[in-house]
């Protein structure tokens, strides 16, 4: 089998900013008593969750997604904060003010991260380098705060750039140097390749890159599909997909993990109806709508049950009281964990309208 051809266009500026411990950075730039500090944002209680840490916290090994639990025993000193979401979404308006600038193709893809095309930018500036310069130092300027910027020719290598040299970082990855950058990295650094791919290439015995690259197209699609051939590709530093300022909206949804389990399913209904009413507000903050809504049960010993209903359009105009009922509904359908359930959600997704906007894809 011929090795395939695939076209890769050198020509496009794209940049990947990245917000620094965004959460954990706003909160020690509006309170000068945390700055330098160890911070974590997120709950503090037993069954508490960190969503970001400052540098400070990292380097005790505190990150996202851990345990406050854990946190407080690796930092002793660690300070939690209670998030402010909505805060938060309006220092991003004004970071993405700052993106609009240069240029109105924008992915927005978090809060506090974005892809840019710049090729063409407002400002006519020629190089990507100096665009991701300049949005670093506005942002620092107007906002006093970090970020940290990659330059490359597609999405793929712009992310990794960005992730180069954190905290603060600019990074550029040229297309002539950009094989031997890819050819060094770990396969774990590919975009897609999560641990169980990453498990299976290292019991092929491919751990980086270049060992990837010597392998034909036709031995990595036999062993992995489809994702074989966007293995193939990214290796060579070849990536298609565009900068989309509109992407479709596939869902929304809201969920809430409780201190103590709820032990019985009669105990669920209020539960149920608070996270109903904020998943109505969710809805008309994205003026989304859709079909299926789907409850998801986590119960005491961490096992996760969903089960889902499509039928009539479910959106900001949807009393909180119906979804409510509907997730009661749902909720029977679910055979209750013995030990209680920690975790209730309610997500709507099957879409019943069209796409989203940039400022949309914020929230």
């Amino acid at each position: 089998m011929n090795e395939p051809i695939f076209q890769n266009d050198t020509s496009r500026r794209i940049v990947h900013v990245d917000m620094d411990a965004f959460y954990a950075s706003v909160e020690q730039r509006d309170n000068s008593a945390l700055r330098g500090r160890p911070v974590a944002v997120g709950h503090a209680e037993r069954r508490g969750v960190v969503a970001t840490a400052s540098y400070e916290a990292r380097a005790f090994g505190v990150h996202s997604a851990m345990p406050s639990r854990e946190a407080m025993e690796l930092c002793p000193q660690l300070i939690f904060v209670e998030a402010r979401i909505a805060h938060y979404r309006d220092v991003s308006s004004s970071i993405h003010e700052i993106f609009h600038r240069y240029t109105d193709e924008v992915e927005p893809l978090s809060l506090d991260e974005a892809y840019l095309d710049v090729t063409h930018n407002k400002l006519g500036i020629g190089e990507g380098t100096e665009v991701a310069r300049r949005i670093k130092s506005d942002i620092r300027r107007e906002l006093g705060l970090v970020a940290s910027a990659g330059v490359s020719y597609n999405k793929f290598l712009a992310k990794i750039a960005s992730d180069e040299r954190k905290p603060d970082g600019l990074c550029t990855i040229h297309p002539d140097r950009a094989q031997a950058f890819i050819d060094g990295l770990k396969v774990e650094k590919l975009w897609g390749v999560g641990p169980a791919t990453a498990a299976k290439l290292h019991d092929l015995g491919l751990h980086f890159c270049a060992e990837v690259r010597r392998k034909p197209f036709a031995y990595l699609v036999e062993h992995f599909g489809s994702s074989g051939a966007q293995i193939y590709k990214f290796v060579r530093g070849i990536d298609t997909r565009p900068v989309d300022p509109r992407r479709e909206r596939k869902s929304v949804g809201c969920e809430e993990t409780y201190a103590a389990n709820i032990e019985r399913a009669s105990d669920a209904g209020a539960a149920l109806a608070s996270i109903a009413a904020e998943l109505k507000r969710r809805l008309a903050r994205a003026d989304f709508r859709g079909r299926t809504l789907t409850i998801k049960v986590r119960a005491g010993d961490f096992n996760t049950m969903t089960r889902s209903r499509t039928g009539g359009v479910i959106g900001p105009e949807t009393p909180s009281e119906e979804i409510a009922r509907l997730g009661v509904e749902l909720l029977a359908g679910v055979p209750w964990p013995r030990d209680g359930v920690r975790l209730l959600g309610l997500t709507v997704s099957g879409r019943a309208g069209g796409l989203m906007t940039t400022q949309e894809a914020l929230f």
